[in-house]
């Protein structure tokens, strides 16, 4: 592999902030105590993890200000990415825009909240019909100039934003959703990022627990988890997943292996994925992650659950 991730770690992992954020509200998975949160952050980069993915919305700036202060004293260890572009109101309502203004604005409370100087990768995260992408990247290239951006990345982007984008600075990053169900940038996003050479990083990977079986169809969920409440999680079909993985679960245990460890192998065994982003939420989930990236599943086996499931 290649590009700025795979220069920043040689472990193909980054640490999902969202999952450290759950009471602060937005998008975040459930309570967890600043402690806890402190304590996990500093255990994963003990463990090795260099990466770590958060934005303003992850609990409306509670997990950029849990890993800054996490990371303040030993900022030169650990790599920070982070995004503009989802932001909200004074009544929480949420809105997404690219507008420079706001790009600018959101760049520089992200800078205060993380208690750094600099973001190592400063992604948009999310297109904007409404606004032209070239113009929030004039920011973000000013931005970079400045030393208060290491590098600029693209989140959840088609080619035509790839490319007005690549005009004004080079994009060295694109963050998007790829799992065992999810795959529609390996038509598009994955060929690009291997034909330019530069990183690809998962969000998704473990399709919001569904994969690794902690989500099931009895499993309820707290109210600062996104997932009691967000319209599309309620629309998602999970039914039709939950089906696949009772077929696909008994293959998995009569070859010793794990929804977790298909889920991180599929994408690893996916051209021009890089990177896995994966959010835990205490020290064993951790643990299981780091573990389950050192048996993967093979080709043949991958292939023969991989027909399963299309024929379900």
């Amino acid at each position: 592999m290649y590009g700025i991730l795979n220069e920043i770690s040689s472990l193909p992992l980054a640490f999902g902030g969202a999952s450290i954020s759950g009471e602060g509200a937005g998008y975040g998975f459930g309570q967890m105590s600043e402690g806890d949160a402190l304590s996990l952050l500093n255990y994963a980069h003990d463990r090795g993890v260099k990466i770590f993915d958060t934005a303003p919305i992850y609990g409306f700036g509670l997990s950029e200000k849990r890993i800054g202060k996490a990371f303040k004293n030993k900022r030169e260890d650990v790599f920070i990415v982070s995004k503009s572009g989802v932001t909200w109101h004074e009544n929480m309502r949420v809105d997404m825009t690219n507008d420079p203004i706001v790009t600018q604005k959101m760049l520089e409370q992200s800078l205060r909240d993380l208690e750094s100087d600099y973001i190592d990768l400063y992604m948009i995260h999310w297109p904007d019909e409404r606004v032209d992408i070239r113009k929030p990247l004039e920011v973000l290239a000013k931005a970079k100039m400045e030393g208060k951006i290491k590098a600029i990345g693209l989140c959840n982007t088609h080619i035509d934003d790839f490319n007005k984008a690549s005009e004004i600075e080079k994009i060295e990053a694109i963050q998007s959703q790829l799992n065992f169900f999810e795959r529609d940038v390996t038509k598009d996003i994955l060929p690009l990022v291997v034909e330019q050479e530069i990183s690809f990083m998962s969000w998704g990977t473990l399709d919001k627990g569904i994969l690794t079986g902690r989500v099931h169809r009895d499993r309820t969920f707290d109210k600062s988890d996104c997932r009691s409440w967000a319209p599309w999680w309620k629309a998602m079909d999970k039914e039709s997943r939950y089906k696949v993985m009772d077929k696909i679960n008994p293959i998995l245990k009569d070859h010793g292996y794990t929804g977790l460890d298909l889920a991180l192998s599929f994408n690893l065994a996916t051209e021009g994925c890089s990177t896995l982003l994966c959010g835990a939420r205490n020290h064993d989930q951790l643990d299981g992650i780091l573990n389950s990236l050192e048996r993967p599943l093979t080709a043949e086996l991958l292939a023969k659950i991989d027909k399963v499931a299309s024929e379900s």
